[in-house]
């Protein structure tokens, strides 16, 4: 069935305003998005790539620290756990957490690796000419995940709901995802995993994985053209990963939804796309904390929707209000 409206301006007004009581637990890979923005003005005479003029550089918060950003901006609670080196990055990234509201008493530091950096060289016309990684993608082990662990747990106790954000970094291992799963079962809270493939075992329990298309793609061994293509996909994503429901982001085809209740699928809502950068992030958060705040999985994911179709039409790993999330929600129902 795919769903045009399932949550009224009504019932997602009184969902939102719950938002800022809820508390998120985001645990995953913390990443330090660096643009190094200037203008092109000629070709270099020593190979054919374009020459940046530097004009300054800008920082935000990436990987699971977008996530705990988006619910952040959303006016939930958050609190954040995962991996930092000892490093001028995670000084950076620390002070972008503090200056958001986020504590930092859930980053572990591990001197073995440099703190994940995307080093992106952009135009100021928003053109991306290059991007540089700085990282290691050994996973913890020892100490380090047991630290890890430790500082989930303790988040996990005053928690409505946990977000697992792989990125394949190194700060989700089986053991940790394995400790959040029970402590949550325990506590009866949902567990939302934002996937990598390579990873598609550790996710055993989950309430609701959100792969993308290609990710459930290369999960089912199925291509994914339609509806019906995504529901079949979706089933076979569920009983490999052992979770309980699967969101399918799909683009410009919207999003699709398969669980124990039935499936759902939802057109996209955006207007103009200008950087799909964080999108998954900013659905994750949405879903997670309409799923807190007591909204039915179509609901949250309706809503989640919504939220995509804002910051794809900006620049850069994007954030939501709740006013722009309303505002949105309220200029479709009447556009519809």
């Amino acid at each position: 069935m795919t769903l045009s409206s399932v949550l009224s301006p009504e019932r997602a007004r009184a969902l939102v305003r719950r938002f800022h009581s809820m508390s998120v637990l985001v645990a995953g890979d913390l990443m330090l998005d660096q643009f190094v923005i200037g203008r092109v003005t000629r070709i270099s005479p020593e190979a054919p790539v374009p020459v940046v003029e530097h004009d300054h550089d800008e920082y935000r918060i990436g990987g699971a620290g977008n996530v705990a950003h988006n619910v952040r901006a959303l006016g939930g609670r958050v609190d954040l756990v995962g991996l930092i080196g000892r490093d001028e990055a995670a000084g950076r990234l620390r002070g972008g957490m503090i200056a958001s509201g986020m504590g930092v008493d859930g980053l572990v530091v591990d001197p073995a690796r440099p703190t994940t950096t995307k080093q992106r060289i952009v135009t100021t016309r928003n053109q991306q000419v290059a991007r540089v990684d700085f990282e290691s993608d050994a996973e913890a082990t020892g100490e380090i995940e047991r630290a890890l662990i430790e500082h989930a747990r303790h988040a996990l106790a005053h928690a409505d709901v946990v977000v697992v954000s792989d990125y394949l970094k190194g700060a989700v291992t089986r053991g940790l995802v394995q400790a959040l799963v029970e402590g949550a079962q325990a506590r009866r809270i949902p567990v939302l995993v934002d996937p990598k493939i390579p990873h598609i075992d550790y996710y055993a329990g989950a309430t609701v994985v959100t792969p993308n298309h290609h990710e459930a793609e290369t999960a089912s061994h199925m291509r994914i053209r339609n509806d019906d293509d995504a529901r079949r996909a979706a089933k076979v994503f569920i009983e490999r990963a052992r979770c309980k429901g699967v969101l399918i982001t799909r683009g410009e085809h919207g999003m699709s939804m398969v669980d124990g209740s039935g499936e759902a699928h939802y057109a996209t809502v955006a207007r103009e796309v200008a950087d799909v950068t964080g999108a998954g992030d900013t659905v994750i958060a949405t879903l997670a904390l309409g799923l807190a705040a007591g909204a039915a999985l179509p609901e949250a994911a309706q809503l989640a929707n919504h939220a995509a179709g804002i910051v794809v039409g900006r620049f850069g790993a994007a954030t939501v209000s709740p006013a722009e999330l309303m505002a949105e929600f309220a200029s479709s129902e009447t556009r519809a």
